[in-house]
C-alpha cells in the first residue's frame, strides 16, 4: 500500500508537476519577447506606419492581378482548365470515385466467380446423379445390373484416354 514504490511514485509526480510549471514560465517569457509593445504616446505613429506598409505590399499584387485577368480574357477557356490546379475537395472526390469504381469492379468479379462456381457445382451434381442412377439400376429380380456398370466404366476409361 504505502511502501517504497508509493513514495517513489509521489516523488516522480512532484518532479513532473515542477517541470510543467517551469515550462509554462518559459513559454510565457518567449511570448512576451515577440509581441510589439510601443510607448503609449508614440503608438498612433507606429500603427499608421504599419498600415502604410500593408498598403504598399498590396499595391504591386493588385497590378499583377489585373495583368493576369487581361491575359486570361484573351486566352481561350480550354487552356485555363488545363493549367488550373485541383482543389483538395476535387482531389477527394476523384479519389472517392476511383475507390467506388474499384469496389464495383471487385464486386462484379466476385459475382462472376460465384456464378461460375455454382455452374460447376450444378454440372458436377448432374454427372454424379447420372452415374448413381446407372450404377443403382437393378434387374427384375433385384440384382445389380452388371452390364450397365461395365458400360459406364468403359465410357469413363474412354473419356480419360
Amino acid at each position: 500500500g504505502r511502501g517504497f514504490a508509493f513514495q517513489r511514485k509521489l516523488k516522480v509526480e512532484r518532479q513532473y508537476r515542477k517541470l510543467l510549471k517551469k515550462g509554462r514560465k518559459v513559454n510565457s517569457q518567449q511570448d512576451d519577447q515577440f509581441t510589439d509593445t510601443y510607448p503609449e504616446h508614440l503608438k498612433h505613429l507606429y500603427l499608421a506606419e504599419e498600415e502604410m506598409l500593408k498598403k504598399r505590399r498590396r499595391a504591386p499584387d493588385d497590378s499583377v492581378l489585373s495583368e493576369e485577368k487581361l491575359s486570361k480574357a484573351v486566352e481561350p477557356v480550354m487552356t485555363e482548365g488545363k493549367f488550373k490546379k485541383k482543389t483538395s475537395n476535387q482531389k477527394a472526390k476523384e479519389e472517392y470515385e476511383k475507390i467506388k469504381a474499384e469496389h464495383a469492379r471487385k464486386k462484379e468479379e466476385a459475382e462472376k466467380r460465384r456464378q461460375q462456381r455454382e455452374a460447376a457445382q450444378r454440372l458436377y451434381k448432374q454427372k454424379k446423379m447420372e452415374a448413381y442412377k446407372i450404377l443403382c439400376k437393378k434387374t427384375k429380380r433385384g440384382q445389380p445390373n452388371l452390364n450397365l456398370q461395365m458400360e459406364f466404366l468403359l465410357q469413363k476409361i474412354q473419356q480419360n484416354t
